[in-house]
């Protein structure tokens, strides 16, 4: 059993500081993906609560749906980012800090919602871009893989969302 750990011990070189400095880019960029799915959560909970009109039903299923999404992403995102050595951010101070999503006060209108969730699902399309790149540039690839199917899920929703704005 020693020599098995002694093995181990072999195999597995000890990070270094380039090392560190590498994965601690991804890990950044990981915690803000983490910070704009709580602050999506919320947001798209907060549509749910507030949409009226026409297609009132339609839209408080699919912000259900949105929002489930949301809350699993970030569980997601925060697992990963735990067993790449990271730290999520967990706190509502942290995810101020470190999201690019903002929030707003309700809307009036359903397409005001539709609106803002296709916008802020493109800030995070073209910021889980940035985090595959990186990723890939660690070689990570499950990082990799991870935010490539989540960029893919989010693409379908933002042309779905312009498809209902009628764009």
């Amino acid at each position: 059993m020693a020599n098995v750990l002694e093995k181990e011990k072999e195999a597995k070189p000890a990070k270094n500081a380039k090392d560190t400095k590498k994965t601690s880019g991804l890990h950044a960029l990981l915690g803000r993906q983490i910070a704009n799915w709580a602050v999506l959560h919320i947001k798209i909970h907060q549509h749910h609560w507030y949409v009226k009109g026409l297609n009132f039903y339609a839209l408080h299923v699919k912000f259900e749906e949105l929002y489930e999404e949301a809350a699993l992403t970030m569980d997601q995102l925060a697992e990963r980012l735990l067993s790449v050595g990271g730290r999520p951010v967990s706190t509502t101070k942290e995810i101020a800090a470190a999201a690019t999503i903002k929030e707003h006060e309700p809307f009036a209108s359903a397409s005001d919602m539709v609106q803002c969730l296709r916008d802020d699902f493109s800030i995070v399309i073209e910021e889980t871009g940035e985090a595959m790149e990186l990723a890939e540039q660690e070689g990570d690839e499950g990082t990799h893989d991870m935010l490539l199917e989540l960029k893919t899920r989010l693409e379908k929703h933002v042309w779905m969302l312009n498809a209902y704005l009628n764009e």
